[in-house]
């Protein structure tokens, strides 16, 4: 069961690794990363910040489309997260059980508009969260559980 599917540039760490997971009763957490795959300096830091009790799995954007659609995480608490909303754009599309999606840092750059204390936003960014919203997705933006849920339909 997807308790979460986020969206941090960051990937895993303090934030994510602790107060998501523990607030949402997470026993699995999915990072769904093509770079992370080939990129063994992320993959040990991303596994120093896995919190003691909770499984990791890092997977490519493609491979975890597969395993999510093949009902092979069914049997987890699972949190998911991706770096990019691009990524996400990709599961969101191919994962019909995505009903919800879970904005908690993208990366600043000159040609992005900042629409809240840590998300960044190209106009093509813009235009694919809309698609999702207007597909029905529900997306929040929070960078811990304890803060308060926007709706990005308000912001955008």
């Amino acid at each position: 069961m997807i308790k979460l599917l986020r969206v941090d540039h960051r990937l895993l760490h303090g934030q994510v690794a602790f107060s998501w997971t523990t607030n949402l009763d997470v026993d699995c957490i999915l990072v769904a990363n093509d770079d992370v795959m080939v990129n063994d300096l992320r993959k040990t830091a991303i596994k120093l910040a896995k919190p003691s009790g909770v499984k990791l799995v890092i997977k490519s954007i493609q491979d975890s489309i597969q395993a999510l659609n093949s009902g092979v995480t069914d049997k987890y608490n699972l949190l998911i997260v991706v770096e990019s909303i691009a990524d996400v754009k990709t599961l969101a599309d191919n994962c019909p059980q995505i009903e919800s999606i879970n904005l908690g840092g993208t990366k600043s750059a000159p040609d992005k508009t900042q629409i809240s204390k840590a998300i960044f936003l190209t106009e093509n960014e813009k235009l694919q969260l809309k698609e999702l919203l207007d597909k029905g997705i529900k997306i929040d933006i929070r960078m811990v559980p304890s803060d308060r849920k926007v709706d990005l339909e308000t912001v955008l």
